[in-house]
């Protein structure tokens, strides 16, 4: 396969590290939410009381997404959330007929990370497994 082909790059352990990086900053943004997020969760009327969970969620996430090199079934089933996750946002944003840049945003974040759940990162083999070792 060409290293250089989409699903090369979708399947780049080095690209599930900046989209968790992108995920530990988003975290990190949520857990005193900046006013940016705080205007988002507001436009699409979540309820206060139930925000400290998006701090949680994108902790996880990140670490869910940093595992793809020693973990490939871990990332690959968190970037399978995160699609559900962002497909919940972008239904939050229609209901609440939200159709500017966070749509949008939210939107690009869904097709992203479904293609991340489509491709999943490379498998790793345990030669153990096929020696017969594992077994003793």
């Amino acid at each position: 396969m060409d290293s250089r082909s989409p699903k090369a790059l979708l399947q780049s352990p080095d690209l599930y590290l900046l989209a968790a990086a992108g995920q530990a900053a988003d975290a990190v943004a949520c857990i005193k939410p900046i006013d940016y997020i705080k205007r988002c969760l507001d436009d699409v009327g979540f309820p206060e009381e139930h925000r400290w969970i998006f701090p949680v969620i994108k902790g996880a996430s990140a670490a869910g997404l940093a595992s793809a090199r020693f973990s490939p079934g871990l990332a690959r089933l968190t970037a399978v959330l995160l699609t559900l996750y962002f497909s919940l946002a972008v239904g939050f944003h229609v209901r609440a007929r939200d159709l500017r840049f966070n749509f949008a945003a939210a939107s690009s974040l869904l097709v992203f990370y479904g293609a991340l759940a489509v491709t999943g990162p490379p498998r790793t083999d345990c030669s153990c497994a096929e020696s017969g070792s594992a077994a003793r």
